[in-house]
């Protein structure tokens, strides 16, 4: 049966596209240029190969947690546990890498996938919100990650040359994580939008009941969205295992801010239903050079979770759509 899309006469939608709509979307593309501009003033080699090398380095992470996040965050809930899914990827690999080679490579997202169907699951059928769900599945997978690692970080020296190309290889000099990671991001929003069921999600987040109501399985939906947050939490694992050479209980955890900010300040609504992958893209780049721009200013790095609360706090403000809220609490 097709998904039931919310529609609006042509003139209606067309009417219905403020100023403030326009300016909004086009926000986050205008902060980017406006931080590039701001940090070449003070390094005016900011734009060397060498320096975007280091720059995409940094986001390929943090954009890997995101893409995972805008797919929970499209649907209208949120997952709190993908950062630490990620610092327990690390582990996993640390302790298999030796031992299983390529297999571990190609079983710990798997095994991250798994984590998130588990947490979807258990929203979708118990009809639990999703906040509390992940809150609880944070503090599991946190438990599990010290247990496995006894609480300290591990070196990965055998078996490294299985995840060390995701580091080390370069395409035409820039590094192959990132690039595979902005690949993904594009090829997501061309299949969103190419296939049939392409924007399940969005309905999802739009009007979750009318798609019920059309015997759709939002239930499936919602575990798809959180399966898919899993899987790239556990290969921003494998990243980050690669880049720091050692798997760690928390080694991901700071991620989790960023990763969040990059959303919502690329333009995807935290209501759910609007955005997508490439929006999350220009978030990423936004916190990657405003991470630079910090370090630049000569602003302390401790301060950098303040700012990334208050920039979280900021692109709510501008993209939730007040009208699908009644109150506030």
């Amino acid at each position: 049966m097709a998904i039931l899309t919310p529609t609006r006469p042509r003139q209606a939608v067309a009417s219905g596209v403020t100023v403030k709509d326009r300016i909004i979307a086009v926000f986050p593309l205008l902060v980017l240029i406006v931080l590039v501009l701001l940090v070449l003033t003070q390094q005016p080699n900011f734009l060397s190969l060498a320096s975007v090398r280091g720059l995409l380095e940094s986001m390929a992470p943090i954009l890997l947690l995101a893409i995972g996040q805008t797919f929970v965050i499209l649907t209208g809930g949120i997952d709190l546990s993908f950062a630490v899914v990620s610092s327990l990827s690390t582990v996993l690999l640390a302790l298999w890498l030796p031992e299983m080679g390529v297999g571990a490579l190609i079983l710990v997202p798997i095994l991250a996938c798994l984590t998130g169907v588990l947490t979807g699951t258990v929203v979708a059928f118990a009809q639990i919100p999703s906040f509390i769900v992940s809150l609880g599945a944070m503090g599991l997978w946190t438990g599990v990650a010290l247990t496995l690692s006894s609480a300290s970080t591990i070196r990965i020296s055998a078996g490294y040359d299985v995840i060390g190309w995701v580091t080390d290889m370069r395409i035409a000099g820039l590094p192959v994580s990132a690039l595979l990671a902005i690949l993904l991001a594009i090829l997501i929003s061309v299949a969103i939008r190419v296939l049939n069921r392409g924007r399940a999600l969005h309905t999802m987040g739009l009007a979750e009941n009318a798609l019920l109501m059309s015997g759709n399985p939002t239930r499936a939906y919602r575990i798809l969205a959180f399966a898919l947050c899993g899987l790239f939490s556990g290969l921003a694992g494998v990243v980050l295992a690669s880049s720091q050479y050692s798997g760690g209980p928390s080694l991901g955890d700071t991620l989790m801010l960023p990763a969040i900010a990059a959303v919502v300040i690329g333009g995807n609504a935290i209501t759910g239903g609007v955005g997508g992958p490439l929006k999350t893209l220009v978030g990423a780049l936004i916190i990657v050079v405003l991470r630079v721009g910090l370090n630049a200013i000569g602003i302390d790095p401790a301060y950098e979770q303040i700012i990334y609360g208050a920039v979280i706090i900021g692109a709510v403000v501008l993209t939730i759509d007040r009208s699908r809220l009644g109150i506030v609490k």
